[in-house]
């Protein structure tokens, strides 16, 4: 059984079809790029996953349960989180209070020992992504970059953690913060068998970290395959790619 099916997905909004009837599976394990023109639908794609938007028509399965009238908290109790193009925290929490709240929150065991354990994890997170130096900061006061961090390092303390969805993580930040972020994704993809479905423009990133990778355009699904094989598809050469073939891996 597929970690993620999507059947028949549709959103409108009003006379605007935005969303256009797509279906794709995504496995245990998996790291699926999905990529696109602006306005293709991506994003909305992944606000319906998550729960932000109802869709218009068609189905939303996790682990074969059906998603699609669950509250986006009844999703992350599921193992389902996400993250958005521009980071969202707790600005008047600190950074380290950011990243308890989303494990005491799902976790179901509120011994003395676990909230310990917990304070761990939260402790070798921040100091994985760079974070330890400002954890006694307001959220609001750190800077874009470090702001995707954190949103990040939270999501990933989530209890029972099975798929997380990136929105463009790449978008706007330096290449250290970059290789950061691709290096977590690899090594919670390998360690812990976390899902990701990753939107992205950042092409080189997508070739690095995504197994197979979706292609939307118009509000349809055009192309799914490696990055080898989706990047010399006519469709998707037309649509996203401007004609500029991917070059073969040697």
């Amino acid at each position: 059984m597929s970690l993620l099916e999507v059947r028949n997905l549709t959103k409108r909004f009003g006379g605007l079809v935005a969303v256009n009837g797509i279906s794709l599976s995504v496995q245990h394990g998996e790291i699926r790029g999905l990529i696109g023109p602006n306005g293709s639908g991506k994003s909305t794609t992944l606000n319906m996953i998550g729960g932000l938007y109802r869709p218009s028509a068609g189905q939303i399965l996790l682990n074969g349960a059906p998603l699609h009238r669950l509250r986006p908290h009844q999703r992350v109790a599921l193992g389902l989180v996400r993250t958005f193009q521009i980071p969202k925290s707790f600005g008047d929490m600190t950074v380290r209070e950011n990243l308890l709240v989303p494990a005491l929150a799902t976790s179901r065991d509120r011994s003395p020992a676990a909230f310990r354990a917990i304070v761990s994890r939260a402790e070798r997170q921040l100091a994985f992504f760079g974070l330890d130096s400002v954890q006694h900061l307001l959220a609001k006061q750190i800077s874009g970059g470090q702001s995707m961090l954190l949103q990040i390092a939270r999501g990933l303390m989530v209890e029972g953690l099975a798929l997380f969805l990136m929105d463009e993580p790449f978008a706007g930040i330096n290449e250290v913060i970059k290789g950061t972020i691709m290096d977590a994704i690899l090594r919670m993809n390998r360690e812990r068998g976390i899902t990701f479905i990753i939107v992205s423009h950042e092409m080189p990133s997508v070739r690095r970290l995504c197994q197979r990778v979706s292609v939307m355009h118009e509000g349809r699904l055009v192309a799914d395959g490696t990055v080898q094989e989706i990047g010399n598809d006519p469709l998707v050469i037309e649509a996203y790619l401007g004609g500029a073939r991917v070059p073969a891996e040697h």
